[in-house]
């Protein structure tokens, strides 16, 4: 968990990267959907359960700034060792803002909401639930809608390292990383610096909720399940945030 004005700084160093990195053309219609999508976009966590990473009040955005610090460095780190950067900073650093906006919802419905029941809070450790109302996507392919869908453009890059972020661990991705033929390998070292950095940054809000005392992951004994409380953003962030 982070506080509210921790919550405002990193929403702030948000807007600092897009500005800094990205184009004017596409800030102009970035800042629109953020003002569109509004206080869920500061607010939403990074994941639905506290074992996995972020998975509190404003942990997206911790992550995604996490990433794009990891993913610089990652490149210049891939540079210095003989590898080949084929791709522009502003390529490198608008999929790693992204690559997890389908985490958000479609821009009209949250993705996560609050998880009610208390018996799911305690023994699962699961603070979020998904939104049954959202229609299902894979994370990446509703980035790329979400994007699509407020008229920020693209390229072949940015697509690839939006799209397989994930790496092999979405089943989907293994016909792009695994290719009998090197004329049909991936042409961009883009997706490998953005996934090691997205990786990275997971294992170390992993490692951080485990220093915080949080060394287990909880084990589940089935029991009859409480009513449990809301779980409420803080009123005084939203306040903070109307002032932006």
């Amino acid at each position: 968990m982070i506080e509210a004005e921790k919550i405002l700084k990193n929403y702030e160093k948000h807007l600092k990267i897009i500005e800094t990195y990205i184009s004017p053309e596409r800030v102009v219609k970035i800042k629109a959907m953020l003002d569109h999508i509004g206080e869920p976009y500061v607010m939403s966590p990074a994941s639905g359960k506290s074992w996995h990473h972020n998975a509190f009040a404003g942990g997206y955005i911790d992550h995604v700034n996490r990433v794009v610090q990891y993913a610089i460095k990652q490149s210049a780190l891939y540079a210095e060792m003989g590898g080949d950067v084929d791709y522009t900073q502003e390529e490198l650093v608008f999929s790693a803002i992204f690559h997890d906006l389908g985490k958000i919802g479609d821009g009209d419905k949250h993705n996560y909401i609050p998880q009610t029941d208390k018996w799911r809070q305690d023994k699962l450790s699961e603070m979020y639930t998904y939104n049954p109302e959202l229609d299902f996507m894979l994370v990446p392919d509703r980035s790329l809608f979400v994007l699509q869908k407020f008229g920020i453009s693209y390229n072949q890059k940015e697509w690839l390292g939006i799209r397989l972020h994930d790496g092999v661990f979405d089943d989907a991705n293994k016909a792009y990383y695994f290719s009998h033929m090197e004329s049909s390998r991936m042409k961009t070292s883009l997706v490998s610096v953005l996934h090691s950095a997205d990786f990275l940054a997971s294992k170390v809000e992993y490692d951080m909720w485990k220093r915080a005392g949080n060394t287990a992951i909880p084990k589940v004994k089935k029991t009859a399940a409480s009513t449990g409380q809301n779980v409420k953003s803080s009123e005084g962030l939203s306040n903070m945030l109307k002032n932006l």
